[in-house]
């Protein structure tokens, strides 16, 4: 099956996924398919914003953007995005918002620490309007 529109959903501590899920995203894109890059970057708790003089957010934003805009190199068929909340959550809510048909999480091996909190790709398998490809 050839795919539409991909998700590539990138967190900042698993980048080094990224080229093994454009390798294999790429076999199974459409030729007039699109693939979109994505970070989920987490909103700092109130506790903590009340000690934060500087909003960091958007310089934050930004700097992500940049890494993924490198990432992505101006191919014709691939884009970025940067959005803020849970990833888990996120990553589906924008893919049911983006006519995305597959999603392809990155997963580490899991540990013992996943088992009782869950992995993001975990929840997005769960959650997830469309397929998704688990790429370790």
């Amino acid at each position: 099956m050839m795919y539409k529109h991909i998700l590539i959903p990138v967190a900042l501590d698993h980048e080094a996924l990224v080229d093994k899920k454009l390798e294999t995203c790429l076999h199974l894109l459409a030729d007039d398919g699109k693939v979109t890059l994505l970070t989920v970057l987490e909103n700092v708790p109130g506790f903590v914003s009340e000690f934060v003089t500087v909003k960091s957010e958007n310089h934050v934003s930004a700097k992500v953007r940049e890494r993924l805009e490198a990432i992505v190199d101006g191919k014709p068929n691939m884009s970025c995005d940067v959005i803020t909340g849970k990833p888990g959550v996120e990553i589906t809510r924008y893919a049911g918002a983006n006519d995305v048909d597959l999603i392809m999480v990155g997963s580490h091996q899991p540990g013992i620490e996943d088992y009782f909190l869950g992995s993001t790709a975990s929840r997005v398998a769960r959650r997830s309007p469309c397929s998704v490809l688990i790429v370790r």
